[in-house]
C-alpha cells in the first residue's frame, strides 16, 4: 500500500504532461518540459555537487562565449545572427508536422531523461556527489577520486541539457544564436534558484514560474525581465529555500495540524 502512495505523485506528474498541450498551447507545454529538463541537468550540478555553471548551454562560460562568437561569424554554416532555419520537424524518422504531435512524440524522450535525473541523484554515485558538495575533503580521505565523479556527472548533466536542445531545435524548427548566450544558461540557473537547490524536481516549478510570467507579458517584452526580477526577489527573500521545499514544509505543517485536530481525530 505504501508502495501505491508513493507512486502516485509521480502518476500524477504523468498525466499533467499528457494534459498539459490540453490546456495551453502546444509549443509553450514544450518549452515548459524543455526548459525544466534544461533546469534539472542545472540541478544536478549546482544542487548535488555545488558546481555553478553559467555556461552550461556549451559546457563553460569561456567556451560559451567563444563558441557563440564563432558560430556568429561562421555564418555558412550557422547563418549567424538568423540562426539554423528550417530545421525538419521529425523525431526517430517519424515526421511529426504538427506541434501537439510532436509534444507527444519527444514526451517519451523527456520522460527519459527526468528519470536518468532521478536514477543519478538516487544511487551510490549520487550519494557520493552529495558528499563531494558537503565535504570534498573528506570524500577525497575516503578514498574517491572527487575529479572523476565530477568529470563524470558533468558530462552526464550535458548529455541531459543536449537532450533538451536538441527537441528544443526539431520542435521550434531553427536554433538560434541567442541559444549559445551565456543568458541562456543564466535562466536555467535562475529556474533551479527559484524552485529550490538540491531538489531536482523544483527545477520544474522554477521554469514553470519563469515561462508562464514570460508568456503572459510576451505583448510587453521589456516588462518580462523587470517582473521576473522582482518575483525571483520575493521569492529569494520569502522563500530562502525555494519554492519546492516551501511547498513540502507547508504540505508536512498543515498535516501535522489536521492530525492535531479535535475533528479529525473524531472522523478516525
Amino acid at each position: 500500500m505504501r508502495r501505491l502512495v508513493r507512486l502516485l505523485p509521480y502518476a500524477a506528474g504523468i498525466l499533467i504532461v499528457l494534459a498539459l498541450p490540453r490546456v495551453t498551447y502546444p509549443v509553450l507545454a514544450l518549452d515548459l518540459l524543455l526548459w525544466g529538463l534544461f533546469a534539472v541537468s542545472v540541478d544536478l550540478l549546482l544542487g548535488f555537487v555545488g558546481l555553478l555553471s553559467f555556461g552550461h548551454a556549451m559546457v563553460t562560460l569561456a567556451f560559451a562565449q567563444m563558441l557563440f562568437y564563432v558560430a556568429n561569424e561562421w555564418r555558412a554554416v550557422t547563418g549567424g545572427e538568423n540562426g539554423v532555419q528550417g530545421v525538419p520537424r521529425t523525431l526517430l524518422e517519424l515526421s511529426v508536422g504538427r506541434s501537439i504531435d510532436f509534444y507527444y512524440a519527444s514526451v517519451p524522450l523527456v520522460l527519459l531523461g527526468f528519470a536518468l535525473a532521478y536514477r543519478i541523484v538516487h544511487s551510490p554515485f549520487g550519494h557520493v556527489l552529495v558528499a563531494i558538495r558537503d565535504n570534498e575533503a573528506r570524500a577525497q580521505s575516503l578514498g574517491y577520486p572527487t575529479w572523476r565523479y565530477k568529470l563524470v556527472v558533468f558530462m552526464l548533466s550535458g548529455g541531459i541539457a543536449g537532450l533538451a536542445g536538441a527537441l528544443f531545435a526539431l520542435g521550434h524548427g531553427f536554433a538560434s544564436l541567442e541559444l549559445l548566450h551565456w543568458t541562456t544558461s543564466g535562466t536555467a540557473v535562475l529556474m533551479t534558484i527559484l524552485g529550490g537547490i538540491g531538489t531536482l524536481w523544483g527545477s520544474l516549478l522554477g521554469a514553470a514560474v519563469v515561462l508562464l510570467v514570460r508568456d503572459a507579458l510576451s505583448s510587453a517584452p521589456e516588462a518580462s525581465g523587470v517582473i521576473t526580477g522582482a518575483i525571483f526577489v520575493v521569492i529569494v527573500l520569502a522563500f530562502r529555500h525555494g519554492l519546492w521545499p516551501t511547498a513540502g514544509l507547508a504540505a508536512r505543517k498543515l498535516r501535522a495540524l489536521a492530525a492535531r485536530s479535535p475533528e479529525w481525530r473524531s472522523v478516525d
